[in-house]
């Protein structure tokens, strides 16, 4: 057993019992984002985190051990996504990169923004246009440093 087969056995958890992350989340006391991102392999959970999810979808007791190893982050199939979803990021990211990059350096100077101090908030927006999808990020600004 590996961890993209406990992942798996997550998400067809999840479905065949009809859990919703944000449910997961407030039984372990975090963000449904982070929660989420552990459940689908990109965190390790502490021992208590761990059993938490292995009851919650009822997974085989080693996977608790697993669920506590540093995962492979950042693991997508491929190096473009294929997705529609994930795509429309790569794209935010390609169109708006430049803009990110420019704007960072000005208000904060030389540095990157970290996705290991990060937080994220997915909410649904009310608009009479059609619902929105707003995401808020917040990584630590982390200069380069000289030496």
């Amino acid at each position: 057993m590996n961890r993209n087969d406990i992942t798996e056995m997550i998400i067809g958890a999840k479905i065949t019992k009809g859990i919703k992350w944000a449910d997961v989340a407030t039984k372990i006391g975090l963000s449904k984002e982070w929660v989420t991102a552990a459940c689908l392999g990109q965190m390790a959970l502490d021992a208590k985190q761990a059993a938490i999810i292995a009851d919650t979808f009822e997974l085989p007791a080693e996977a608790v051990a697993i669920l506590q190893a540093v995962p492979y982050k950042g693991s997508l199939p491929t190096a473009v996504p294929t997705d529609p979803l994930i795509y429309r990021f790569y794209e935010l990211i390609s169109v708006y990169g430049t803009t990110f990059k420019e704007l960072i350096h000005e208000e904060f100077g030389d540095g990157i923004m970290s996705a290991i101090d990060f937080k994220m908030d997915l909410a649904r927006e009310a608009n009479p246009m059609g619902d929105r999808v707003s995401i808020t990020m917040s990584g630590k600004f982390l200069p380069y440093k000289t030496y």
